[in-house]
C-alpha cells in the first residue's frame, strides 16, 4: 500500500497508468464489452464498476489539454429505443471533478469506438452491468 493512491488501483493498472504517455488512451470497459479479444494489453479488475474505478484513475491521470474532447463514450445504437444511459452524468460528474477546464466528452458509434478501442494503449475489463458503461480516456501532460 502507498499513500495517497486509491487501493482499488492495481499494481498492474498503476503501471500501465505510469507507461502511458501523452495521446495514448485507456478503455474502461463494462461486462459486456469484449475486451479480452480487443486489448493489447489487457487488465481485469473484476468485481469493479466502472464509476469507482474512473474516479480513482482520474485522481491521477491527467487528460489531454490539446484535444477538443479527452474523453468519449460509446453512443447509444440507432433504433435500440434505448434513452439516455443514466451512467453517463455519473461519468459526466466524475470528469468534471477531477478536470475541471479539459472536461468535453465525444459520442462514438459503436463500431468506430471499437476500432478505436483495438488501438488503445489498454483496456481495462470490469463487472459493470450498467449499458453503455464504456469509457476512453486520452492521457495528457501534467503541467
Amino acid at each position: 500500500m502507498l499513500k495517497g493512491i486509491p487501493s482499488i488501483l492495481s499494481p498492474e493498472l498503476l503501471k500501465i497508468l505510469m507507461e502511458m504517455g501523452h495521446g495514448d488512451e485507456i478503455v474502461i470497459g463494462d461486462g459486456n464489452f469484449p475486451a479480452a479479444s480487443m486489448a493489447k494489453r489487457l487488465v481485469r479488475c473484476d468485481g469493479h464498476n466502472v464509476p469507482e474505478l474512473l474516479d480513482a484513475i482520474l485522481s491521477l491521470f491527467p487528460l489531454d489539454s490539446f484535444v477538443k474532447a479527452p474523453v468519449a463514450l460509446m453512443e447509444v445504437v440507432d433504433g435500440s429505443n434505448a434513452e439516455t444511459p443514466p451512467i453517463w452524468s455519473t461519468f459526466q460528474a466524475l470528469v468534471e471533478k477531477h478536470e475541471p477546464a479539459h472536461n468535453k466528452i465525444e459520442y462514438v458509434e459503436r463500431f468506430a469506438f471499437y476500432e478505436r478501442a483495438k488501438s488503445a494503449y489498454a483496456i481495462v475489463a470490469t463487472s459493470e452491468s450498467a449499458l453503455y458503461a464504456n469509457i476512453i480516456l486520452k492521457k495528457g501532460v501534467i503541467a
